[in-house]
């Protein structure tokens, strides 16, 4: 059960699939991380496809375990696990320099918990962006339910190709979401593209390190766990992220 809406596990397992399907697509998505040269090309030319499969076999037990945000958070001492998620995306907030009335956007939005607290924090009108249709319909019902229909919404749509003009947003933030871009910097350059000038882009990336050693075979083992675990087409460094951020137009802060 979810603080806000009930939902039953039972019912289709993850997200919009049904139980006699679930194997299936199951079976599917493991074939795109096959342990063979091909396998990362196919994922990132068919990452719709992967992503969708992942996050409708697992939304429901995110939520059911996770609750309505679907990231992590530095956690104090005596602090619960949603304390600590609501205060970060406050913090989140806060780097933002969000005003109240200004136009924020969540790419790969999940069910919408980050935007709905940040919304509510920050006095923004927040707009979800996300390709799979079960966590969209979620969301809005969460939205509806929290009573933030007027200030959250969501599109359908996706975060490689947004349906927005030129320099829409006052802020936009990604949790732990551009990491299923099949190619990151023309994930950042879609992002450049609608957030106003001079404004801030937020962003939370999967990454692996400076250790990281594709001559190891355990190294490499561990990665393709971590794709497989997560519906991730590929894991950057950090160094490719950041040159990726860079080409795309942004300075850090």
């Amino acid at each position: 059960m979810s603080k806000t809406g009930t939902f039953d596990l039972a019912s289709g397992v993850g997200g919009k699939i049904e139980k006699k399907e679930v194997l299936s697509a199951f079976e599917k998505y493991e074939k795109y991380h096959a342990c063979d040269g091909e396998a990362e090309e196919e994922r990132k030319a068919n990452y719709i496809d992967m992503v969708n499969k992942y996050y409708d076999l697992a939304t429901s037990f995110y939520e059911y375990g996770w609750g309505e945000s679907f990231h992590f958070a530095p956690r104090w001492k005596g602090e619960s696990l949603r304390e600590s998620i609501r205060r970060h995306e406050h913090f989140l907030a806060l780097q933002l320099g969000l005003k109240q009335g200004q136009k924020v956007l969540d790419v790969g939005c999940g069910i919408g918990g980050p935007l709905r607290e940040i919304a509510r924090f920050s006095g923004t009108y927040v707009t979800g962006i996300n390709n799979n249709e079960y966590q969209v319909t979620r969301g809005k019902e969460l939205n509806r339910i929290a009573g933030v229909d007027n200030t959250c919404n969501y599109v359908t749509a996706d975060f490689m190709r947004m349906p927005f003009a030129d320099d829409s947003f006052d802020g936009i933030f990604a949790i732990e979401a551009t990491c299923h871009a099949p190619d990151v910097f023309d994930c950042y350059k879609e992002i450049f593209r609608v957030l106003k000038p001079g404004q801030y882009f937020a962003n939370y990336e999967w990454c692996i390190t400076d250790f990281f050693d594709p001559n190891n075979a355990n190294h490499r083992r561990i990665k393709r766990e971590v794709e497989l675990g997560n519906g991730l087409p590929d894991i950057r460094s950090m160094g490719q992220c950041i040159e990726a951020l860079k080409h795309a137009g942004f300075e850090g802060k």
